[in-house]
């Protein structure tokens, strides 16, 4: 079989090697893809994000393991800061998620962002058609930290859960980097420390306040200990009547159509970069064009502009 065929057949070594292909930018994986995309579309997306410290990936172990017991496979991808040498995650949260190493069930893979703005790489976008095509029934997504770039999790998962926790200021970082806005669920880890009263009459607040519809999904909060499996049931209970909800509301259909538009965008600006760069090079334009920048004979936006007019007209 070839390694798509291994794949659609749930084969643990075939997904963590098209995953490092795809990582790779390998020349065979775009006909590798365009053979495994017919077969998604069945797995339930979860992104998890929130401040560094605030307990994510004790949150994920723990979610895992009770998605275990439901009988559900699992597929974790952690996406962490990127190494500027190796271009490769600095974290290892398989290491933080050892109790699963062993499940055949379970495939947890760290990623780097790898210069990504929103947090999220194109590589972390295929990683989660792979695992959905091989057959994994959640995948979760837990990003490396929170902020205005990080709304890309809205775009990439069904279900995007912000993680704060109490003594951090993670009421003045929701309200500065919009946070509140890009979470279905909130959750106050760590809920076993001073200050969490606090954290929940601010999150309340800030909720009622959004003034939502009287048919609108209304974020819920959360408290859970992760690190003591505190909550953990009820997270993933909350989780599943999200997902009942938008199928019932008809919101898990825009949510699909919000997540293809996003994902073409993304598609259509990286391919046209190496379209006009390597145009460019090709013609022996680019290192030129680069000199009359630097002697700021044309500014960026005019440069920018005009390749692309050069390109468009050959």
């Amino acid at each position: 079989m070839d390694i798509a065929e291994r794949v659609l057949n749930g084969d643990r070594r075939a997904v963590a090697r098209l995953i490092t292909m795809v990582e790779n930018n390998h020349p065979e994986v775009r006909e590798l893809m365009r053979e495994l995309y017919p077969h998604t579309g069945k797995a339930h997306v979860i992104g998890i994000t929130g401040a560094p410290g605030s307990g994510k990936s004790s949150l994920v172990n723990k979610m895992t393991g009770e998605y275990r017991k439901r009988g559900k496979s699992v597929g974790v991808i952690a996406v962490d800061p990127t190494s500027p040498f190796t271009g490769g995650a600095l974290l290892g949260d398989r290491i933080r998620m050892q109790s699963h190493a062993t499940d055949k069930e379970v495939f947890i893979r760290s990623m780097g962002t790898r210069g990504s703005l929103g947090g999220l790489s194109r590589a972390t976008s295929d990683a989660i058609t792979i695992l959905d095509a091989s057959g994994k029934d959640v995948i979760i997504v837990e990003t490396v930290g929170a902020g205005q770039s990080e709304v890309d999790i809205v775009n990439s998962s069904h279900t995007p859960i912000v993680v704060l926790v109490p003594g951090m200021g993670d009421e003045i970082q929701a309200i500065k980097a919009g946070i509140l806005e890009i979470g279905t669920i909130f959750v106050v880890n760590k809920a076993d420390r001073e200050g969490v009263e606090r954290v929940l009459v601010d999150l309340e607040m800030m909720i009622d306040l959004a003034g939502y519809g009287e048919d609108e999904w209304v974020p819920p909060i959360l408290q859970t200990v992760a690190v003591r499996n505190e909550g953990i049931k009820e997270l993933v209970d909350t989780i599943e009547e999200h997902m009942k909800y938008l199928a019932s509301t008809g919101g898990l259909d825009k949510r699909i159509r919000d997540r293809v538009r996003a994902g073409l965008k993304d598609w259509i600006r990286e391919e046209g970069v190496h379209i006009v760069l390597n145009n460019l090079k090709e013609a022996g334009e680019y290192e030129p064009l680069i000199d009359k920048m630097v002697k700021r004979e044309v500014d960026p936006h005019t440069a920018a502009v005009d390749a692309i007019k050069r390109v468009r007209n050959r």
